[in-house]
């Protein structure tokens, strides 16, 4: 299968992925921690059904070390004890900030609450921008249609 538009070769979609990837170096080096970072994006992946992102996260998680039993319980993350208080309060804070069309409030102050015990305020302007960063890069790539499977880890950054 082909991707409908080619994200990178067009010339005004490349300009705007440019940028789009200059974000999302920045949200890289915050100091949100690496293992939280890669559990978000996959998390929101998941949720909004973008193969492509699932494949990469994946992908670039367990090349960064993170254990299959982690990977492999990501969607069902309330259920299995592999997840520390904090990341549990960033993938609650992913779900209500991905799902915010089905329901009614957004995300509640109690999710926002608990992810603000565990992250400084630095932190979580990265976790709030992660998920907006993801949810759209999710969009554009279910959009376009591209095409999945052949992600190296890292390819990236």
């Amino acid at each position: 299968m082909n991707a409908r538009l080619n994200l990178m070769e067009n010339p005004t979609a490349g300009k705007i992925m440019k940028h789009l990837f200059s974000a999302g170096k920045v949200i890289v080096g915050s100091p949100l921690p690496a293992a939280t970072q890669h559990l978000v994006t996959l998390r929101a992946s998941q949720i909004n059904g973008c193969a492509v992102c699932v494949d990469m996260h994946t992908k670039d998680a367990a090349h960064a070390g993170e254990t299959p039993a982690r990977l492999n319980l990501v969607a069902a993350w309330r259920e299995a004890p592999v997840f520390t208080d904090a990341e549990r309060a960033a993938l609650e804070l992913t779900e209500q900030g991905t799902r915010v069309a089905d329901g009614a409030g957004g995300v509640t102050d109690e999710a926002w609450a608990n992810a603000a015990e565990h992250y400084d305020e630095d932190q979580l302007a990265a976790l709030v921008s992660l998920i907006a960063f993801i949810n759209a890069a999710n969009r554009l790539n279910v959009i376009v249609r591209q095409p999945v499977g052949d992600y190296q880890p890292g390819r990236f950054g």
